[in-house]
Order: structure tokens, then C-alpha cells, then sequence
């Protein structure tokens, strides 16, 4: 029997990098798949890589902006009224926004960062948890960052939010532990998704995968991670492997983060 037989899984931010993977590998595993993203295509491209990996799983989509509670409420429904119940949910839409020194970081880039990395993974865990805490069971999987548990530079809106990711995580976990529900968090490094290949971009428009090469120089790996190594640690979170664990974050970034 597949770790994921008769599960249902919902994954945001699911029409490309890490939602996508994460979409393949549990499907893989026999869940039954709801996915959420801001963008139709993404969406579309991701069902086909399911059918492609695991031809007789179960998929829905909807389309909505995490950081409001509408499309938040709508995606728990639609995924309730399809399969009855959500069994794991990865909650993982996000952006990086613009790279710049606090002083050059307007409020409105600040507000628009936090709006998607920070409101809308409460209101996802607030829509979510409620439902699981119901049911008496569930598994929440938070990504945030390994900047949100050390500074990165550059990124004050994406190291506020993600560091309030973490906070979520764990204030959530102490909340609902006691429901049968667990929540952690991921904190993936430089894993190559279209997020961190933009990033090197902003770095150097002209050659990003110069910029990329030399940003990976200070990992003990010296490679970028692939968004199937994140995949297979969320899929062990969201199943009964895991079934301790609660309140963890995991920094999965090739050792980057424990470097002096």
C-alpha cells in the first residue's frame, strides 16, 4: 500500500518549483491532489506532469491569490465539496520580490511581499487547521526559508515574512498538537525553481547563470538543490512516517545554513 492511498492533498503555489514536485511525488504515492496557484498555465502544466507520473490519480485546480481570504475559502471548499476532506496540506505559495538594501525597499514592495509570504500562509493555516481539527487529524507543511531562521541580505520583506512563517509554524503546532494535527515547516536553501533563477537574474540580467554559479560557490555542495529533494522531504511530513514529529522546521540547503 502507497504512503498516500485514499489521502487528500492540497498544495498552493502548485503550478510550478516545489508545489509542482511535491504535486508528482505524492500522486505517485496515490493521493488525491488539489492544487492552487495565481496562474491558470502553471496549473495546467502541472496537471500533465501528475498524469504523466501517475496516470489514475485524482486531481482539481483552482486558481487564486493566496492573500485573499475569498480565493483562501474557496480552494478549502472546492477541495471539500471533490474529496470530502483534506488529509495534508502543503502550504507553500510565495514570491521573493525585489532584491535591495532596507533603505531602498518601499513599504509597498514590503506590504506586497508579506501580503503573499506571510497573510497568506495564515490564512491558509486559519482555513485549514479548522477543518483538520474536525476531522481529528492532519498534517500541515509550511515552506518557509532558510531566510526565515538567519539573515540573507537584501530581502527584508522575504526574511520578515519567511521568519513569520516560522513563527506560524510553531505557534500553530503548540495550538493543534493535541488535535491530532501536526504542523512543521521546511526551510529550503538554493533549490533551482523559475523563483531562484529570477533572483539570479535580478543579480545579473545579461548572464544569470554566471551569477548562479558563483551565489553556489559557498554551499558544501557547491550545487544547487532540485525541487524532487524538497519533494521527497514534504511528502515524509505529510505522511504517518513523521508521525512524531511536530513544530520541526528543517533547513534543507545542501548545509549552507550551519556554515560559519
Amino acid at each position: 500500500m502507497a504512503r498516500f492511498d485514499g489521502k487528500v492533498i492540497l498544495i498552493t503555489g502548485g503550478g510550478s518549483g516545489l508545489g509542482r514536485a511535491t504535486a508528482v511525488r505524492v500522486a505517485k504515492e496515490g493521493a488525491r491532489v488539489a492544487l492552487v496557484d495565481i496562474s491558470e498555465k502553471g496549473l495546467a502544466e502541472s496537471v500533465e506532469a501528475i498524469r504523466e507520473a501517475a496516470p489514475e490519480a485524482q486531481t482539481i485546480t483552482v486558481t487564486g491569490d493566496v492573500s485573499k481570504e475569498a480565493d483562501v475559502e474557496a480552494y478549502v471548499a472546492a477541495t471539500l465539496e471533490t474529496f470530502g476532506r483534506i488529509d495534508g496540506f502543503f502550504n507553500n505559495a510565495g514570491i521573493e520580490g525585489r532584491q535591495n538594501l532596507t533603505e531602498n525597499f518601499t513599504d509597498d514592495e514590503f506590504q506586497g511581499v508579506l501580503a503573499i509570504n506571510l497573510s497568506g500562509a495564515f490564512l491558509g493555516l486559519e482555513k485549514v487547521l479548522a477543518v483538520m481539527r474536525e476531522q481529528g487529524s492532519g498534517s500541515v507543511v509550511n515552506t518557509a526559508s532558510v531566510g526565515g531562521i538567519r539573515g540573507v541580505g537584501n530581502q527584508s520583506g522575504y526574511a520578515a515574512a519567511k521568519h513569520g512563517v516560522v513563527g506560524l509554524t510553531r505557534n500553530s503546532a503548540v495550538e493543534y498538537g493535541e488535535f491530532g494535527v501536526r504542523v512543521n515547516a521546511i526551510a529550503p536553501g538554493a533549490i533551482w525553481t523559475p523563483m531562484v533563477e529570477n533572483s539570479m537574474k535580478q543579480l545579473d540580467p545579461e548572464n544569470p547563470r554566471k551569477a548562479a554559479e558563483q551565489f553556489i560557490q559557498a554551499n558544501p555542495t557547491k550545487r544547487y538543490g532540485e525541487p524532487h529533494e524538497i519533494a521527497a522531504v514534504v511528502a515524509f511530513l505529510l505522511s504517518d512516517d513523521s508521525s512524531y514529529m511536530n513544530a520541526t522546521v528543517i533547513p534543507i540547503d545542501g548545509g549552507q545554513s550551519a556554515k560559519y
